[in-house]
């Protein structure tokens, strides 16, 4: 049985994504993400505007007037939806932690694919994969996913998102859009992600708190390590301790999105303490500007 208040967190998340993804991001998606291939649908007699290379001239030729060979657009595709719940993800000192927000981009996205008529599909890890929610169609599918983001209590705290790759390597056997969704707070991603970009299309949703940014001058702080349960005492009043945190945290994101860039991976990097509305749609208008352009 579902608590009461669960059931209530999602019908508010369903209120929340399908609205804005029947208001804004429905249409991107589907301009965006376009199907596997074209499958052939009929011939026809050539009407000025046709594409010349689509005239089908063994037809033409048996005729003696011109007819083109019409194709749709495949459109189905399948959506992994790689969520990290580890214990970073834990987190948060705005309005919500980086898990809840996970979890709504999680469904934003779900319901942007079935909206679409794609399959969608989840897969939660740690430092172990904790659950796999197999690919699925409709509002249902979509509510059951939500669920088990909100419900499902991880074992692990750590995070391996090699293991997570590796997973998904097995599980899909046919080229899929992969959103990875994670802080990326782990050693030796080029590996993995680099595998995963080679067979999938792969999306870096990379969420983040303003306080992993910078510290905040509060005197002598305990901090704990959610993952690995180290404590360290920090005197947050020094001003050089402050600032070679922020420059060793702006390093490390530099570098990530040096690896993303390498590896021709998108990131759609998002904040707990700001809309992810923008951030998603940089992310579909650049794609598509790209598309237009090849």
């Amino acid at each position: 049985m579902i608590p009461r208040e669960i059931l209530k967190k999602i019908r508010q998340i369903e209120l929340r994504t399908n609205r804005l993804v029947s208001e804004t991001l429905g249409g991107q998606y589907h301009s965006v993400f376009k199907g596997q291939g074209m499958n052939f649908e009929e011939v026809r007699e050539y009407q000025p505007g046709d594409e010349v290379r689509a005239i089908d001239w063994n037809v033409t030729a048996r005729m003696r007037t011109p007819y083109v060979k019409r194709y749709i657009e495949e459109r189905e595709l399948t959506v992994m939806l790689a969520v990290d719940q580890s214990g970073s993800e834990r987190f948060g000192t705005v309005t919500r932690f980086k898990s809840e927000l996970a979890t709504e981009l999680a469904a934003v996205i779900a319901m942007s694919a079935i909206r679409n008529n794609d399959r969608v599909s989840a897969l939660l890890f740690t430092d172990r994969v904790e659950h796999v929610v197999p690919p699925g169609k409709g509002r249902r599918h979509v509510l059951r996913l939500i669920r088990d983001l909100l419900v499902r209590e991880p074992t692990g705290r750590g995070t391996d998102i090699a293991g997570a790759a590796e997973y998904i390597g097995r599980m899909l056997t046919h080229r899929a859009i992969v959103f990875l969704v994670s802080d990326f707070v782990a050693p030796d991603l080029e590996r993995p992600l680099k595998v995963l970009a080679q067979h999938h299309d792969l999306v870096a949703i990379s969420v983040e708190d303003p306080r992993e940014l910078m510290l905040p001058d509060l005197g002598l702080v305990r901090f704990s390590d959610p993952e690995s349960g180290v404590t360290l005492e920090i005197d947050t009043s020094d001003q050089e301790v402050r600032r070679r945190f922020e420059r060793e945290v702006t390093e490390e994101r530099d570098r990530r999105k040096q690896l993303f860039r390498r590896l021709a991976v998108d990131e759609i990097a998002v904040r707990t303490d700001q809309s992810y509305v923008e951030p998603l749609l940089r992310f579909f208008r650049g794609r598509e500007l790209r598309r237009r352009r090849r």
